[in-house]
């Protein structure tokens, strides 16, 4: 499995998570990796990503919120969660691509990325 994701828990409005996404499996130089998340019954959607440039964009829910980062010696990358919502709540994936975010045609998309971990899963309680 190249990526491996991990940090998830139930936590009460209001709370934080940081997420991690073990990347030492993944081809060296990551290019883009992407966190996304999908509730029951919903689509699965993009929530934050990082180039290997250092570039990053988010989706409006969690924009002020969440936090996307990375420490190259451990291959790893974060998403830091800070106020977290119930509707937040949802299995959380990591993913990531062997090209540029930007030459993405939609980086928040899921449809652009070829490798993807199993999940961790986050619930916020109100």
């Amino acid at each position: 499995v190249p990526l491996v994701e991990s940090g998830g828990g139930s936590v009460q409005s209001g709370g934080s998570l940081r997420l991690s996404c073990d990347a030492s499996g993944y081809i060296p130089g990551t290019d883009c990796v992407g966190w996304f998340r999908q509730a029951p019954g919903k689509e699965r959607e993009g929530v934050a990503r990082l180039s290997r440039t250092g570039t990053f964009r988010y989706a409006d829910p969690v924009k002020g919120r969440f936090t996307i980062s990375k420490d190259n010696t451990k291959n790893t990358v974060y998403l830091q969660m800070n106020s977290l919502k119930p509707e937040d709540s949802a299995m959380y994936y990591c993913a990531a691509v062997d090209v540029d975010c930007e030459r993405l045609r939609d980086s928040l998309s899921n449809v652009g990325y070829k490798y993807w971990g199993q999940g961790t899963q986050v619930t916020v309680s109100s």
